[in-house]
């Protein structure tokens, strides 16, 4: 009986381990694929456009292309752009994607919280993502240094957020989705980008929450930022 037991409790552990491999490793590589075939997808739909001249990379640049273009929200599961993060790496490309339900962060990057802002619009750009597995699209969210810019790439051109601050809150403080976020009363002016995800990174008791405000944006037929040409290339193939 003693030695049924230990080959029970064996097997057990084989297979807690075999789940804990599946979960942090296999998870990531599935993802990982999908989330290139969204974003290959994505990239065939748009226009070759030389990088744009390094005096596009100032903040004053923006206002010769005049307001920022704002698509309209896409179906759920449509694509919206592609994110670029230089803190996370070099080679940090995610796709964001309608919707935040687990078909669409469990396998397609970065989700689009419904009815919140679109990227340029005055308001509240809200999304999600996974910290651990499924890709671990906002591993590194905790990294962020005030100044960080991230780079959202839409058919219609570039949207460059600086990023400001972040807070860990409870799961129930959705009001940092509203259009000024955690202000119910307010009427917004500016362009955020929120960010969330689960905290601590290997559980989901809180959320960490990265807010980041726009500081200029420029069509797509300018051509990408010069600080990330060369990483839209090897993406997108958009030099």
């Amino acid at each position: 009986m003693v030695q049924v037991a230990g080959e029970l409790l064996i097997t057990a552990g084989v297979i807690l381990l075999l789940f804990v491999a599946w979960q942090l490793w296999w998870t990531n590589v599935e993802s990982d694929a999908k989330q290139r075939d969204v974003i290959k997808d994505f990239a065939q739909d748009l226009k070759t456009v030389p990088a744009a001249p390094s005096t596009a990379a100032s903040a004053d640049s923006s206002a010769a292309y005049g307001p920022a273009t704002v698509a309209a929200e896409p179906a759920a599961g449509g694509t919206i752009g592609i994110l670029y993060v230089p803190r996370f790496g070099a080679d940090y490309t995610r796709p964001i994607v309608q919707g935040t339900t687990a078909g669409v962060l469990d396998s397609l990057g970065i989700g689009h919280y419904a009815g919140t802002a679109m990227p340029g619009a005055v308001g509240n750009f809200a999304v999600a993502g996974h910290r651990q597995t499924h890709g671990a699209v906002l591993d590194n969210i905790d990294s962020l240094v005030p100044g960080d810019r991230i780079y959202v790439q839409t058919k219609d051109g570039y949207y460059v957020y600086e990023f400001r601050n972040s807070e860990i809150v409870l799961p129930s403080r959705t009001d940092v989705l509203l259009p000024v976020p955690t202000q119910p009363a307010a009427t917004p002016k500016e362009s955020y980008l929120t960010m969330t995800s689960c905290n601590p990174r290997f559980g989901s008791q809180e959320r960490i929450i990265a807010y980041s405000l726009l500081e200029r944006w420029q069509p797509a037929s300018a051509g990408p930022p010069p600080e990330i040409s060369a990483q839209v290339a090897r993406t997108t193939g958009q030099g």
